[in-house]
């Protein structure tokens, strides 16, 4: 066993990196689990999880500090789930110290999270909730018991993982609403373009501002004669909404995961369910209509899967732990003279010591943040076997998750988040420019806007640490479809699968990177065949809401094509034109007819000029092939394959040089696309209608969404 503790000096800043690196040899495993109840004694409590500030007087169900302990010969490490909406990093550096003191444990080698329940007493101010002072005296104890009592338990053990996809029970609650259905923030301005539970099937939302992370990991403990030790299991659904004191569907997942091993939580078994990156998931469906389901059918649901899925579990009682640390040094936004102005304004006319509404919560949180701008992160990971976890003090967008779980060295990796501290939302730097909740500057949502790409590079730094073995790229996201498209030998084809990022990578090999403007979300589902997908994952595209992807290719205006794959999501009677799908180098326009101007159908043009309209009507949230020919001044464009128009197109014929192309809008800006743009494909010259036909048909069966 090695300990490390080095600073590196890197683009992030000071990353200050400690922990232990593992013994490859590992001895046999032990194991110790608890759990003590941490429910509060002292009534009312106040209780957190809100704009403004809850109390209760009663314990619906008991809340708990649920603990395993691992060691494999050579190090321990101490994993605690909390029944918290969230926890502060002194409250926790408490706990850790005090639990070193009595079991050895380092404290670099224990992660706390809270489970993120909205129905616990608060434990930190936040938004207009602050502490319950009480409460706050007598949590930091209980854990600390919950860990001593843990590692006193430890035995010969065994350990075994296994994940399985649950896409029925979490679903992204942000959705993008529509440019003519903006709201505004809580500053007054009009500016919202992706905001919380906009309601079923709400008409002024396009679609989900990022992806699903549907993974049910499971982590299984036994001892060595196989009786069921633990199961602590990891979901990204943010909570099922209950009323306090209570642990939400957490604490009834633990309890009815225990029930179908046939043994009792709490007693010598404990269930866990630890939060995973839901900062923008939840249970709701919103693309569907609403759907009714108690909290405890929902926990047993959801229970059931999880035990079908620990049938799959190979164990093993040798396995190789390492844990390391660092810390970040983040920065704040803060607010300007003028918000400042108005936020000590409102502070000087309140008339009770905590906010009574959304305006004096976040000009309280403007002077909370101006006095405070700095922050410094714990970021852990943890390595058992080929299992890998990371702990990550913020409420975590999905997309975030899928980037660790993609580039993880290791073969299986968990993201827990809210753990050793709370810092807040974190989105990826794209989804900033949609602002919404999420983005309002509090001490919830403060964070800089490169936040989230600094903790995602130092959480793979760390896995790299403690597996010994470099991160995996992300994949190019080429399936059958893109292999014969390139086989076509495009000028230039974007996928459309980045992750992060501005960039968008082109696939032909001709180095025409494009840019996405802001206003667009990444990572959105594709069309679905598995033509569209590389092997074993999903297919992806990107959401235009507002901005547009730009690249400079060398384009003539006599012989070129252009083909892509586009999902509307602007109702045709919203605007005089839907929107724009392109515009070429030279000035060819392709737009989804609006409100009295050929509603649903392609408008061909060049310049400000209508030249040709397309003959079907398209159907709204479906995704459809479009291959755009010109072929001197004769122009074809092809919808799902078919000839849809053919005709003369008005064109100044410029030379082949380098100049701009506009996917999901226009070079005036004017009536941007609104809706998801997949496998766009430039041309320097004219596809044959058997081209188009093949490139359409390779696709395979593109189904609903």
């Amino acid at each position: 066993m090695k300990y490390n503790r080095i600073a590196i000096a890197t683009g992030l800043g000071i990353l200050v990196l400690s922990g232990f690196v593992g013994n490859a040899n590992a001895g046999p495993l032990r194991a110790g689990v608890a759990s003590v109840d941490v429910s509060p004694i002292i009534f009312p409590v106040i209780v957190n999880g809100g704009f403004l500030a809850d109390k209760a007087d009663k314990v619906l169900d008991r809340l708990y500090a649920r603990t395993v302990v691992l060691d494999d010969g050579s190090q321990t490490i101490a994993i605690t789930v909390v029944d918290s909406c969230m926890m502060p990093r002194d409250m926790l550096d408490k706990a850790k110290a005090d639990a070193a003191r009595s079991t050895g444990i380092p404290v670099e080698r224990m992660l706390i999270s809270a489970t993120h329940t909205h129905t616990a007493p608060s434990t930190m101010g936040t938004l207009g909730t602050p502490p319950d002072p009480d409460y706050v005296a007598m949590l930091p104890g209980l854990i600390t018991e919950s860990i001593v009592k843990a590692f006193r338990n430890l035995q010969p053990a065994k350990i075994g993982w296994t994940v399985v996809e649950d896409f029925d029970h979490t679903h992204t609650r942000r959705w993008i609403r529509r440019p003519d259905k903006m709201i505004k923030d809580p500053f007054g301005v009009v500016n919202v373009r992706a905001n919380m539970h906009p309601g079923y099937l709400n008409p002024d939302v396009i679609g989900p501002s990022g992806p699903v992370d549907p993974a049910l990991s499971l982590i299984s403990i036994q001892s060595d004669s196989g009786k069921p030790l633990a199961v602590l299991a990891n979901y990204s659904m943010h909570y099922f909404g209950t009323r306090p004191v209570s642990a939400d569907y957490f604490g009834m997942f633990s309890a009815k995961i225990a029930q179908k091993l046939g043994v009792k939580d709490g007693d010598g078994f404990v269930g866990i369910m630890s939060q995973g990156t839901s900062g923008d998931q939840h249970w709701m469906d919103y693309g569907k209509a609403k759907t009714d389901i108690t909290i405890q059918a929902y926990a047993d649901q959801l229970a059931k899967s999880a035990f079908e899925a620990l049938g799959l579990v190979k164990y093993q009682n040798e396995v190789p732990i390492a844990m390391a640390q660092a810390t970040l040094k983040l920065t704040r936004r803060l607010p300007d003279t003028k918000r400042l102005e108005w936020a000590h304004d409102i502070k000087a006319r309140m008339t009770k010591p905590v906010p009574k509404d959304v305006g004096e919560v976040y000009a309280c949180e403007a002077i909370e943040l101006d006095a405070n701008p700095n922050r410094e992160l714990i970021l852990q990971a943890v390595r058992i076997g080929e299992l890998g976890l990371t702990a990550i003090p913020n409420e975590v967008y999905a997309i975030t998750g899928l980037k660790l779980k993609t580039m993880s060295p290791l073969k299986t990796t968990v993201n827990i988040e809210l753990a050793n501290g709370a810092e807040g939302y974190i989105p990826p730097p794209e989804q900033h420019k949609l602002g919404g909740y999420t983005t309002w500057p509090a001490r919830t949502a403060a964070l800089e806007v490169m936040a989230e790409p600094k903790i995602v590079e130092t959480l793979l730094t760390l896995l790299e640490k403690v597996s010994g073995k470099p991160r995996q790229p992300m994949p190019l996201g080429q399936g059958e479809y893109a292999r014969s498209v390139l086989e076509m030998k495009p000028l230039a084809y974007w996928n459309m699968s980045e992750i992060a990022g501005e960039k968008v990578n082109d696939a032909s090999g001709h180095d025409h990177q494009a840019q996405f403007e802001a206003g667009v979300a990444l990572y959105l589902n594709g069309p679905n065949s598995k033509e569209l997908a590389a092997s074993g994952h999903v297919n992806r595209s990107a959401h235009f809401a507002g901005g547009r992807m730009t690249a400079n290719v060398a384009l003539s205006g006599s012989d070129q094509t252009v083909s892509l794959w586009f999902w509307n999501g602007m109702p045709t009677d919203a605007r005089a034109i839907s929107g724009h799908l392109f515009e070429t180098p030279a000035g060819d326009t392709i737009a989804i007819g609006g409100a009295g101007n050929s509603p649903g159908r392609l408008i061909v043009g060049h310049g400000d000029a209508t030249n040709l309209v397309g003959r079907s009507q398209i159907a709204n949230r479906s995704w459809n092939h479009l291959a755009f020919v010109r072929q001197g001044g004769k122009v074809m464009v092809y919808l799902n394959g078919q000839l849809e128009v053919e005709g003369g197109l008005n064109a100044t014929v410029i030379k082949a040089t380098e100049k701009a192309i506009y996917i999901g809008g226009r070079a005036n800006g004017q009536t941007s696309f609104e809706g998801k743009l997949d496998e766009v494909a430039i041309f320097d010259r004219a596809l044959t209608d058997q081209e188009i036909t093949k490139q359409f048909q390779k696709a395979g069966q593109v189904g609903k969404e």
